[in-house]
C-alpha cells in the first residue's frame, strides 16, 4: 500500500498539504527556484531546523518527488496525514471496484431473467447500492490501521524478489488462497451464529436472489470482518508488495463474481458463483470464499444441482418453485419469520395466492 501512497501523495495529496499547511514561504521559494538533490533537502532541513522536510519522500522512484512533496509542513511521513490519506485511497479504491466492476457484471454477464425470480425484492438493486453506500465509509475506516502499519514497516511485505526467490513468489499465491480462504469460512461461518447473524450478517442475507451489487451490500461489521484475513496473512507470511496489490484487485472482483448469478463452472474444489447462490437461497451451507475445500472439510458444503448449469432449466419454474419452497422452509428456522417484500407482492400477498 505504500506503493499506492506514494503515487497518490505525488498527483494529489502533496498539493492538497501544501495549500493546507504551507511551509514558510523564503523554503517555497527556494524550492521552486532550485532542483535540489535528496541530500541538499536533508541538508535543509538540518540546517533550519525544518523537520517537515524529509531527505526522501519513499523508498520507491515510481513518481519522481514534485516540489509539492516539500512544501507542506506536514511531511508526509506523518502517521495522522497517513491515516487521513489511506482512508481517502481506501474509500475511493472501494468506490471505483464497486461501482465500474459491479455494473460491468450486471451489464454483461448478469443473467437478467433473475428480475423475474420469486424471491427477487422490490427494488433490490437499489436497496444493494444503498447498503453499500452506507457501510463503504465504515469498512473503510476500519481497514485503515492494517494499511498504516504495513506502509509503517510493520509487516512482512517486501520488494526486494532476492528476500525470498522466485520459487516463493509463485508459491504465496496459493498459500494467500488457502489461508484466506479458511479465515473467511471459520469468521463466515461464525458470523451465521444466531446472536451475530441477526445483528451483523442478515443484511447481507437480504437479498435470496442477489445481484453484483450486493457484493458490499452488506453491515459494515460483517465486510470487515470476512476481510480479516487479507490483512493478517501478511503479517504473518511474507508477501511481495505488487503480488499484494494484485491480488487486493481480484479478491474486489471475485467477491462480485460470486454474485453474478452466472454459473460459468461446476469444478467440484471452487466455490463459484453456482455455490454461493446456494448459500444465498439456503442459508447454511458453502461458507468459503474461493474453494469448496473447508466447507467440505466442515461438512457445511452443499453441490450445486444440474439443473443451474442447464439452460433449459436452470430459469425454468419448476426450479424457481423448488428454490423458494426450501428458501421458505429453512428462513423460518434461521429468521423466525420473513419480512422481506418481493417484487412479485409481499409476503402476505405470496402467502395468500399460494
Amino acid at each position: 500500500m505504500d506503493i499506492v501512497l506514494e503515487i497518490a501523495d505525488a498527483f494529489f495529496f502533496d498539493h492538497v498539504y501544501a495549500k493546507l499547511f504551507a511551509g514558510p514561504q523564503a523554503v517555497k521559494s527556494l524550492l521552486e527556484a532550485t532542483q535540489l538533490s535528496n541530500e541538499l533537502l536533508l541538508s535543509l532541513s538540518k540546517n533550519l531546523s525544518l523537520s517537515y522536510i524529509p531527505s526522501e519522500p519513499y523508498e520507491y522512484t515510481f513518481v519522481s518527488a514534485p516540489t509539492a512533496a516539500y512544501l507542506s509542513t506536514i511531511p508526509r511521513t506523518n502517521i495522522v496525514r497517513q491515516f487521513i490519506s489511506l482512508f481517502f485511497v481506501t474509500y475511493a479504491f472501494a468506490l471505483f471496484m464497486y461501482f465500474v466492476f459491479s455494473g460491468m457484471s450486471y451489464v454483461f454477464v448478469y443473467d437478467k431473467r433473475n428480475l423475474d425470480h420469486p424471491k427477487y425484492l422490490k427494488n433490490q438493486m437499489r436497496m444493494e447500492i444503498q447498503q453499500a453506500l452506507s457501510s463503504m465509509p465504515a469498512m473503510a475506516l476500519l481497514t485503515v490501521p492494517w494499511f498504516l502499519a504495513e506502509v509503517r514497516g510493520h509487516s512482512f511485505m517486501y520488494w526486494d524478489l532476492n528476500d525470498y526467490g522466485m520459487a516463493y513468489l509463485f508459491l504465496q499465491i496459493p498459500l494467500f488462497i488457502l489461508f484466506t480462504d479458511f479465515g473467511i469460512y471459520v469468521i463466515h461461518r461464525g458470523l451465521h451464529h444466531p446472536i451475530l447473524y441477526k445483528r451483523l450478517h442478515k443484511p447481507h442475507h437480504k437479498w435470496i436472489v442477489p445481484t453484483p451489487f450486493a457484493s458490499l451490500a452488506c453491515h459494515p461489521l460483517d465486510g470487515y470482518a470476512q476481510s480479516l484475513p487479507y490483512h493478517i496473512f501478511f503479517f504473518v507470511f511474507p508477501m511481495h508488495k505488487v503480488s499484494y496489490l494484485l491480488l487486493f484487485v481480484n479478491i474486489n472482483i471475485w467477491a462480485i463474481l460470486i454474485h453474478d448469478g452466472e454459473y460459468l463452472t461446476n469444478n467440484p474444489l471452487i466455490n463459484s458463483a453456482a455455490c454461493h447462490t446456494l448459500h444465498h437461497l439456503y442459508f447454511n451451507y458453502n461458507y468459503g470464499q474461493f474453494t469448496t475445500l473447508w466447507d467440505r472439510i466442515g461438512g457445511s458444503y452443499c453441490t450445486p444441482e444440474k439443473s443451474l448449469f442447464d439452460e433449459k432449466t436452470k430459469m425454468s419454474a419448476a426450479t424457481w418453485k423448488q428454490q423458494a419452497s426450501e428458501m421458505e422452509r429453512i428462513v423460518k428456522e434461521v429468521e423466525d419469520e420473513d419480512d422481506r417484500q418481493y417484487l412479485k407482492g409481499d409476503v402476505t400477498e405470496t402467502k395468500k395466492e399460494k
